[in-house]
Order: C-alpha cells, then structure tokens, then sequence
C-alpha cells in the first residue's frame, strides 16, 4: 500500500508538468490550423451580401482580370461553408466564385419542402435561390460572361435541371457526388466531370457510369475524357480515393479535377493553387479536444465518490439492447412531423424514446438491485453550486468553442434567431437519451467499454428506422458518419469531465446542448 501511495504522489509533478504542455501544444496546434486556414484567401476579396432572401458569398481575384464564373451550391443539410475548398481553390485559379445558401438551409431562412419526395416543388424551391445565384455571378464587374456550375450531392439535379433549361448558357458542369432523378436526361449537359468518392455506395457509381455510357453496350472506364471540351461534348468521372460522400469535397483528387477540367473548358491556366484544408482542420480540432483533457482538470469537484448505474456487463446487457430495439418499433408507425426541421423532428423523438427506455431499464434493474440488497449504498455528498459551473463551463466550451471555427470554415453551426426555439425543442429529446446514457455507462464497477457499445446501439437503432422508413427517412444515412465522428469526439470529452466531477450529468448536458445545436441548424427550414 505504501509503494502505491509513493507512486501516486511521484506522479504529481510529471502530470503538474504535463498538463501545461498538452495545454500549451493543443493552443499551438489549434493557432496554426486557424492560420493556415486563414491564410489559403490571400489575394482574394471575399464579399458576403444576400441578392434577395439569398445569402451569397463572392470570391474574387484581386487582379480584376476578365474572368467566367463559376457558380457553386451545396448538397442537402448543408450550407456554403462547405463549399469552400472548392470557391477558394477556383478563386486562387483566377475565376469569380460564387456560393450561396439554399432555402432552409444555412443563413437562408425561406422554407424548404417538408416532402422530400415531392420532386416538382423541390425543385422550384432550389431554383429559386440558384437563378438569382447565377444572375448575381454574371452581372459582377469582371466576370466575361462564361459560365459553369460546380455542386455537391442534392444540388446535382437542380444543376442539371438548371443548365438544361438554359442551353449554351452553361459551359461546364462539376458535379460531386450527385443525386439525379431517375428520369434526368444528361446527355445534352456540356463538358460534365463527375467525381464520387470510392468509398461511397456503388449504386451511385453505377448511376455515374451510366450517364458516361454513350450505348448500352459501351464500356467506360474512371479518369478517362470522352468527347471533346471544344465540342463541348466532354465526359470524365473520378473516383476520389480513400473519401466518401462528405469527404469528397476535401480531397485534393477532386478539387485538382475540377481546377483542371475548367481550366480545359475556358482555355485558361491558372496559379494551381489547391485549398487543401484538411491537415489545417484536423489540426484545429485535434488541438480544441486535446485541450479540452487539461481544461477538465480545472473543474471543480461535484460529488464526494462516482455517481452512475455502475452495471456490470451482465446486467447492462439488460438495459442497452432493449431501447435499441424498441425505439424504432415505437416510432414506426407514429406521427413524427411536429417542428418545422426537416428529419430533425424524427431524430429528437428517436433520442426521447431511446433515453426514456433506458431511464425505465435503470429504474426497473435499480429496484431489482434494491430488493436483493440489505444495505442500501452510501450516499454521496453533491455540491451543487459546483455542479452550476461545471456544467457552465462544459457547457460553453463543447458549444461555443467548438461550434465557432465549424461556422467559419465547415458549415453553419451556430443558429440564428429562428433557429433558437428549435434548439430547445430538440433539446428535450437530446437531453433525455444523453442523461440516460451517462448514467447507464458511469458508476463504480461500470463495465468497461460500455460507452462505446451504447453509441453502437444507437448508430444500429437509427438504421434499423431508416430501413422500416427507407422513403421518409433516407437522408439520414447521410449523417450517420456524422453522429459517429460526434459520439467520439465528445464522449471523449465527457469522459475526461466525468473523471474531474465524478458527476455523469455535467457532461450529458453539455453533449445534449451541442447535439440539439448541430441538429437544429444543420437541417432544413420548413414552412410551419
């Protein structure tokens, strides 16, 4: 006992010394990144201004040189900040870049459709913010009135749907990752380049090879230019490696593709400048999470021992599989359209349920524990007044701080006004499922990795719904990867904050608050 007690006490100015360092080298790493990310605009004039209700972002050469511009949208449940590598990229390279906001989506607060399959009105809703976007491109001083359009996933079809409305008038067309209607003629699009990620699912390769085919017996092969630019009649799809649907706009394969394909188009040669952001973002957000280790260790104490379920694997067992289970059952058949969010409203009546069958399995597997048990545990001290700062404080660092380079250099992160009430709404559902969770996963004799396995759950529940509601809940596979890359990055910082507090609510508030924020502003507005 004695050696353990010497060993801790000749760890205390190792970790003294340490925790500075981490602290010192997280600040170092999240300052370069922002720098870098900074610093890939130099020698462009970026104008943010709204043409209408339309919030539109202009890249601009500082040579003023007559230039074609290029037209940029985002995909579903996105916004133009994620559109940058590609603005920035083409900018550099001498074009005027233009990116706005679809309707419902980022700073564009006019209403998306609620029906995602009602095909005909989603797409007037998307033209009506692409044709004031493309008028706006091609009335700025500079621009020689060439045009191309480059968009992600959901803003491939209106792309199209746009260009072949108004033949001649595009030159090109970049298209990443697209959805197209089944029926969507492309053979008469000019100079197409495609590029998928080659992780994404092969239906959406096939779909691209398909509008490559120029017969149904004809073979075509990736990286390979069919046609001719000068005819305008050039087809190439890339299969960007290593990247899937989201990634695809930060890998350098696609953006050199894209460069490259308008550079052939136009006749021109540009700096070959490429925004490869994605070491300078990792950097930011490597350096926000290591930091947020030795920021923890500033909380105060909240409880005198570690409060949690504490369930061995046996009976957590219990309680993990069965809102698992249950949740998309329940809700299968339920009205699930009561906040003006597209899909945000299922997703926060699936946290609900999920974290109120949990709750119940811990108060069914507690009673069980109770009856069984002569002696009921010690009770632990709780010091509320920390418990207020520690959640305060978590609670601003896993929002604000983590929320405001996001905004900036990803997507739209932090809400507006209109957005305010639907964070607290999804907030009751986020709350119930984390709270729930963290006491499920926390506690003396807890089982090890359970945390890991519930998010797991989850992850497997959400799907089984999308499979029950394939139609209605489709898009949400897309976000999957997202959630995933969440419950990591903050349940590692949980973990750290409950190891401090010894209190499993500090940090299921602060996850619960920062999930209801990403959801209520990521998706899409829609008319109440």
């Amino acid at each position: 006992m004695s050696n353990l007690v010497s060993a801790s006490a000749s760890d205390r100015p190792l970790r003294r010394f340490v925790t500075p360092l981490l602290a010192l080298a997280a600040l170092l790493a999240v300052a370069v990144g922002l720098w870098q990310l900074v610093a890939a605009s130099d020698g462009l004039r970026v104008t943010r201004t709204w043409v209408g209700n339309v919030p539109v972002t202009l890249y601009r050469p500082a040579d003023d040189a007559p230039a074609p511009a290029v037209v940029i949208a985002h995909g579903f449940a996105g916004s133009q900040q994620m559109m940058q590598p590609y603005a920035v990229t083409l900018a550099r390279n001498g074009y005027l870049a233009v990116t706005f906001d679809f309707p419902g989506h980022g700073r564009n607060s006019a209403p998306f459709v609620s029906d995602l399959m009602d095909l005909d009105r989603r797409m007037r809703v998307l033209l009506s913010a692409l044709e004031p976007a493309v008028e706006f491109a091609l009335e700025q001083e500079g621009a020689d009135g060439r045009l191309a359009l480059l968009g992600h996933s959901m803003a491939g079809d209106v792309l199209a749907h746009y260009a072949l409305a108004h033949p001649g008038r595009v030159a090109a067309m970049v298209l990443l990752s697209p959805y197209l209607a089944e029926d969507r003629s492309t053979a008469q699009l000019r100079n197409l380049l495609l590029v998928y990620g080659a992780l994404e699912p092969e239906v959406l390769h096939r779909q691209g090879f398909g509008l490559l085919a120029r017969s149904d017996d004809a073979s075509v092969e990736a990286g390979v230019v069919y046609g001719d630019p000068e005819r305008g009649d050039a087809r190439r799809l890339v299969l960007a490696e290593g990247v899937e649907h989201i990634g695809v706009l930060y890998t350098t394969q696609g953006l050199e593709a894209a460069r490259d394909w308008l550079d052939v188009t136009f006749g021109r040669e540009g700096s070959g400048f490429l925004d490869d952001r994605g070491f300078s973002l990792a950097l930011v957000y490597l350096g926000l999470v290591a930091l947020a280790w030795p920021l923890s260790r500033l909380l105060p104490r909240v409880a005198s021992r570690p409060l949690g379920a504490g369930l061995g694997w046996r009976r957590f067992w219990l309680v993990a599989i069965a809102p698992a289970l249950l949740t998309p059952l329940i809700l299968w058949r339920l009205p699930t359209h009561f906040l003006p969010i597209l899909l945000a409203d299922y997703l926060a009546l699936h946290f609900a349920c999920y974290g109120a069958i949990t709750a119940l399995g811990l108060w069914l597997t507690r009673r069980r524990a109770e009856r069984a048990s002569s002696e009921m545990a010690e009770r632990a001290t709780i010091l509320w007044p920390s418990f207020a700062v520690a959640v305060l404080a978590s609670t601003t660092y896993a929002t604000i701080a983590i929320a405001l380079p996001a905004d900036r250099f990803v997507t739209t992160l932090l809400p507006g006004p209109e957005r305010l009430p639907l964070v607290l709404a999804v907030l009751i559902g986020t709350l119930t499922y984390f709270s729930a969770d963290e006491w499920l996963t926390r506690g003396a004799g807890a089982a090890r990795g359970g945390y890991g396995v519930t998010k797991a759950l989850f992850l497997c529940s959400l799907l089984f719904a999308v499979l029950l509601s394939l139609e209605k809940l489709f898009f949400l596979v897309i976000i999957v990867p997202a959630i995933l890359v969440f419950f990591l990055v903050y349940g590692l910082m949980s973990g750290w904050v409950y190891g401090r507090t010894n209190h499993p609510l500090v940090g299921a508030i602060a996850n619960a608050l920062a999930f209801a924020s990403a959801v209520a502003v990521t998706f899409p507005l829609v008319a109440a």
